[in-house]
């Protein structure tokens, strides 16, 4: 999901100053993607020259409102149309890693027990902050995602090191 995007969802729904952004950005993805607060008032900046935002004045603490253009919505309309392609999403770093392993002669297995253990503990702390969430559905729905994530991810590492043994023998 890109910032931007994320901003204009929020925006959607009624005009915002950009730390109320920051705040309902993180309690949405259930903080597993904290914002900076630069980022934040970068992005706005960016989609107000793209003319998908606009300031509507200051609240009364003197901190800009901004809300979403006719723009905007249909650029936000477009993104949540269009599905997210493979080849959209960053590199898979544990992929290349493994896949270098294997490649330079390094200990396959000992690099899949390190990562296995560390996927673990990320569960671990996944499924208790879905546990203590007190946030709504959508933070609901982004730990769920890291949590399969984390889940096929040890059956990928389970693969590699069954692979990995075969080939070893």
């Amino acid at each position: 999901m890109s910032i931007r995007h994320g901003l204009l969802a929020l925006l959607s729904s009624g005009p915002r100053y950009g730390y109320q952004l920051r705040v309902e950005f993180e309690a949405s993805t259930g903080a597993t993607w904290p914002l900076n607060i630069g980022q934040v008032y970068t992005t706005l900046s960016r989609l107000e020259r793209d003319g998908l935002v606009e300031p509507v004045g200051a609240d009364e603490q003197g901190r800009v409102v901004h809300t979403i253009t006719e723009a905007g919505r249909e650029e936000l309309a477009r993104w949540f149309s269009t599905p997210v392609a493979q080849t959209d999403r960053p590199r898979d770093e544990l992929a290349i890693k493994v896949a270098m392993a294997v490649a330079g002669g390094v200990d396959v297995a000992e690099v899949i027990h390190t990562q296995r253990m560390a996927t673990m503990r990320a569960l671990q702390e996944l499924t208790k902050a879905k546990r203590a969430a007190a946030g709504g559905l959508a933070q609901r729905l982004v730990l769920d995602s890291l949590i399969f994530k984390a889940e096929a991810e040890q059956r990928w590492l389970d693969h590699c090191e069954a692979v990995s043994k075969e080939k070893n023998r």
